[in-house]
């Protein structure tokens, strides 16, 4: 079967024919065998994110033995089951977390692949690969930690990434009003159509100006802030929280910020640090409860995952080009024939 394989670590932007690329476009990739526990899925589409990346480059904290096949998450069909499994069958459509997604099939435990409904489209499903990791974290941060309520007011700094997208829809959803930071006005149109209530261009401001700006898309200050930026963002964004507020921080696309714990104290500050991956490992339930209902609001075409781009595997150097280059609108997908040859 075709997949996409790291025989060896290095920059994952080289071409295929460079003589140092670590990837291969293989054709005759075999097929991984099936437990009993275990669900075989046919690949529509996988959805790279920024880790996987650095798996290529060898940066990555989890180092998976050579030769491997990047990419974590992925949706499609269910071809077979394993004689164990009862919550699914072939014909199924699913999306799932996995060690190697670039791939025509996939071999996932049962407790990884997250039911969808049959009735999506084409399009839909292949856009459900994007689903498993960015809606699992903003669902588990707005709902579980930060216990967003209807009225609340949310502010989503780095919205237009996948968790920033996605934080913006469960905002909306679970009745906040949202506001949204991103940088450049193909960014803010994105965020409109996705359902912000007020849309911040970074690009155009200041750091010292984004608190201004912030304040006056929400007078009253700021319930919940989810932080996947940090540096002098989220300094900004501290000062302009309700007491009592939630500050999620998801990650550092900046830099890591110094915690300015004064302020928390003044206002009655939780901070709360967001590693939804550990969770499949110490809450379990928490976890798949993340996975299903998000699931379940996509198929019901409540969310959505915005894809801003759509590569084939013969395209695999230039999707991670374009990732590294943070060139991403929320998701980046790669399906294993070039869209144009579907």
């Amino acid at each position: 079967m075709r997949a996409v394989v790291c025989r060896k670590l290095g920059d994952p932007t080289l071409s295929f024919d460079a003589p140092n690329c670590p990837l291969e476009l293989v054709n005759d990739q075999p097929q991984a065998k099936l437990g009993p526990r275990d669900v075989r899925i046919r690949v529509v589409a996988a959805a790279l994110n920024f880790a996987d990346a650095l798996m290529v480059q060898g940066k990555y904290q989890e180092k998976p033995p050579l030769p491997f096949i990047p990419a974590s998450e992925c949706s499609g069909v269910v071809i077979e089951v394993g004689s164990s499994v009862k919550g699914f069958s072939a014909g199924d459509k699913v999306c799932a977390l996995t060690r190697s997604a670039l791939s025509e099939e996939v071999v996932v435990d049962e407790r990884s692949v997250i039911a969808l409904s049959n009735s999506l489209s084409q399009e839909r499903l292949e856009e459900a690969a994007g689903l498993p990791v960015t809606f699992g974290t903003a669902y588990l941060s707005l709902v579980d930690r930060a216990r967003l309520r209807p009225g609340q007011t949310l502010l989503v700094l780095g919205a237009a990434g996948g968790v920033g997208l996605a934080a913006v829809q469960l905002g909306k959803v679970l009745g906040a009003r949202v506001v949204a930071v991103a940088r450049g006005q193909d960014k803010m149109r994105v965020l409109e159509r996705a359902g912000a209530d007020a849309c911040i261009d970074s690009a155009a401001l200041g750091e010292t100006l984004l608190r201004d700006a912030i304040k006056k898309a929400a007078p009253g200050g700021v319930d919940v802030v989810l932080d996947p930026v940090g540096g002098d963002h989220f300094f900004e964004a501290f000062k302009c929280v309700k007491w009592g507020a939630h500050m999620l921080v998801i990650g550092f696309a900046a830099s890591i910020p110094k915690i300015p714990a004064n302020i928390a104290l003044v206002k009655n500050t939780t901070i709360h640090g967001i590693y939804w991956g550990s969770y499949q490992f110490k809450e379990p339930a928490t976890f798949h409860k993340s996975l299903a209902d998000s699931a379940r609001l996509f198929s019901e075409g409540r969310v959505n995952v915005y894809a801003s781009h759509r590569l084939g595997f013969e395209a695999a150097p230039e999707a991670f080009a374009v990732l590294l280059n943070r060139q991403v609108i929320g998701k980046l997908l790669v399906l294993p024939r070039a869209p144009s040859a579907l």
